[in-house]
């Protein structure tokens, strides 16, 4: 994908907010901390554009960003954070839920897991409730430079096994430092969204 534009749209906290032109859309879900912003900022080739924090839970909103007036990438707000009431998680779990299993322009979920640790219980959940709602998914694993060649496929494998991932369902290794997986991710992105598939390139930021 070659990154003509892109820019921040919207925080949407109900669906009277949402876009309403019907450009496809692709969800970026995972627990608090684990590098939404990071990996939407190297996808865009852009430093911050979706701003990172040291502060889990920061994100309580759907964040919409507009690429090259084709697709939205939408930032799910991260699960699994403790220090927000009990009200405010329901509060979202509900807006999460009613997004993802009713909003038509949505083609495809990025889950992000951490690829140095197996999912957690809260990552295996979100994938089964993915699953057993028919909504496409491919499961990015995210810190992919924190290990070393010889150690992504064993913790690729621990990842399909703990999630029951089918065998062709795909498993991005992805690194926000190194620019690994970028391109293949594209490609998953561009073909759920039903985009003509390019070269991948760098824009002039």
């Amino acid at each position: 994908m070659k990154i003509k534009s892109s820019e921040f749209v919207i925080s949407a906290v109900s669906p009277k907010q949402y876009p309403d032109d019907g450009l496809p859309e692709i969800a970026l879900a995972g627990r608090s901390n684990v590098g939404k912003s990071s990996l939407i900022n190297k996808l865009l080739l852009r430093k911050n554009l979706a701003r990172t924090s040291s502060q889990p839970g920061k994100t309580q909103q759907l964040n919409y960003y507009r690429i090259n007036e084709e697709l939205f990438f939408v930032d799910v707000p991260g699960y699994g954070y403790a220090k927000v009431s009990k009200t405010e998680r329901e509060a979202w779990g509900r807006m999460i839920e009613n997004y993802l299993r009713e909003r038509e322009p949505l083609k495809l979920v990025l889950q992000l897991v951490d690829l140095r640790h197996p999912p957690t219980a809260l990552d295996v959940s979100m994938y089964e409730w993915l699953s057993h709602y028919g909504i496409p998914i491919c499961i990015v694993g995210t810190k992919a430079d924190k290990l070393t060649k010889s150690q992504m496929p064993k913790h690729g494998k621990i990842v399909r096994e703990t999630l029951g991932m089918p065998k062709g369902q795909p498993l991005v290794l992805f690194s926000s430092e190194t620019g690994q997986g970028r391109d293949e991710l594209w490609s998953i992105i561009e073909q759920a969204a039903g985009l003509p598939g390019e070269t991948p390139a760098e824009s002039a930021e």
